[in-house]
């Protein structure tokens, strides 16, 4: 069974290179470009896994990941942000609004595999 993961990205350049990272390991996409249709679409088809990057527009990954993680049906899921935010404080942010995992950009994309297979065995 192929694991399904959801790109919440607002920038076309990240998500291909998520798109093709992803694809390449075995993984099926979905993408959202804000935070609000993040939300949407995975209370619409549901992903196994999300990618979620904080600096969004209409709403940001923090306050869409507190509405994702808020749905019983979607609690469970977990949610990796990816982000340039990297300064004191915002990881705990994150884990604060119901991340389960922080990867800061430039990632390795070996590691961000590494980090991801942690939660899709």
């Amino acid at each position: 069974m192929t694991r399904r993961i959801l790109v919440v990205e607002d920038h076309e350049d990240n998500r291909r290179i998520l798109r093709d990272l992803l694809g390449s390991a075995g993984y099926e996409t979905t993408e959202a470009e804000n935070g609000r249709d993040g939300v949407a679409a995975a209370l619409a088809d549901p992903p196994d896994l999300i990618l979620m990057d904080i600096q969004l527009p209409l709403m940001d990954g923090y306050e869409a990941t507190r509405r994702i993680k808020a749905e019983a049906a979607l609690a469970a899921i977990p949610v990796i942000v990816i982000t340039s935010y990297a300064l004191s404080g915002d990881e705990a942010k994150a884990r604060a609004a119901g991340c389960d995992a922080y990867v800061t950009k430039p990632y390795s994309p070996r590691a961000l595999l590494a980090k991801i297979r942690e939660y899709l065995p």
